[in-house]
């Protein structure tokens, strides 16, 4: 863990902008751990995006949905597991309907316990954030994707295979444009690689690679990042390309039978050439290591 305390990763919801008619962002701020929440609305019912970490976030997002709702019914989803995203989902129990698709469930299940503990390791303000705080129970479970019809509106939730973990899902809004990516794709950042051997490898960077070629051909008007800056279409594009050449370096080295290390080394100092304003350059180095152990579909 780190000796540095890590700033508080409080959810602001005095910052929501509507990105189109009945649709709203809660936006990050670049706030480390603090992810982009949705709130989407249809004429009988409105869907959460997101819940944040912790308990207390996660009631100011509710009590915001409500606000928006003004009667119309809760829906709940998240992109994927990890405890920024999904760490609140507690609170929305017996106030809204809470759905994920069923490799989410599973690692909600099988690694949520883990990465709480993980994440409360990091001490101070994130320990605290996530006091109380356990892991939910979703109430719809679904398998190739869900169409969610709020009235007048519908949203469809995609399971996209692995990628950034086994379980990630993107929201779409296809009446507005609008994408929601979770944690597969940033803005501004180096993409992160949960590569955790041999507690957890199910980051793929060759698959991921294919999930976000699949996603710029869908040309979204809006692309709403798991962390950092609304966009276009690219940031879908810039993420694709940033691990298509992850990729390609590493490899091109693999197969010169360069040893790890070396490997390691030059990939991280190139990209930190290329892209030298980018954070979250912590990120690099488990992307090229789980890229060496990956091979071509």
């Amino acid at each position: 863990m780190t000796d540095i305390p890590l700033p508080d990763p409080a959810v602001r919801v005095a910052g929501a902008q509507e990105i189109a008619p009945d649709l709203l962002v809660i936006p990050n701020h670049r706030a480390g751990l603090v992810p982009n929440i949705g709130v989407v609305g249809g004429t009988k019912a409105v869907l959460v995006v997101e819940t944040g970490i912790g308990v207390a976030n996660a009631e100011q997002v509710l009590a915001f949905a409500a606000e928006v709702a003004k009667g119309r019914r809760l829906y709940l989803t998240t992109t994927h597991f990890h405890p920024e995203h999904a760490g609140g989902a507690q609170v929305f129990a017996g106030e809204a309907t809470y759905l994920v698709n069923r490799a989410q469930a599973d690692d909600l299940r099988t690694k949520g316990p883990g990465y709480l503990e993980m994440f409360r390791g990091f001490g101070g303000a994130i320990a605290r954030r996530l006091d109380g705080v356990h892991v939910p129970t979703p109430d719809v479970v679904y398998d190739d994707g869900y169409d969610l019809e709020l009235g007048g509106r519908t949203v469809r939730l995609r399971p996209t295979g692995r990628g950034h973990t086994k379980g990630d899902q993107v929201i779409e809004v296809p009446d507005a444009g609008v994408l929601f990516t979770g944690d597969l794709a940033e803005t501004g950042q180096f993409a992160i690689f949960p590569w955790f051997p041999p507690h957890d490898t199910d980051v793929s960077g060759v698959r991921w690679l294919a999930v976000m070629d699949r996603l710029a051909a869908t040309g979204p008007r809006v692309v709403v990042p798991g962390h950092g800056d609304i966009g276009g279409r690219e940031i879908l594009t810039t993420v694709r390309d940033y691990l298509r050449e992850l990729r390609d370096e590493t490899w091109l080295r693999r197969a010169s039978a360069m040893p790890g290390p070396e490997i390691l080394t030059e990939v991280r100092a190139l990209l930190l050439e290329r892209h030298p304003t980018w954070t979250g350059r912590e990120w690099i180095a488990p992307g090229i290591t789980c890229l060496c152990t990956e091979q071509p579909t």
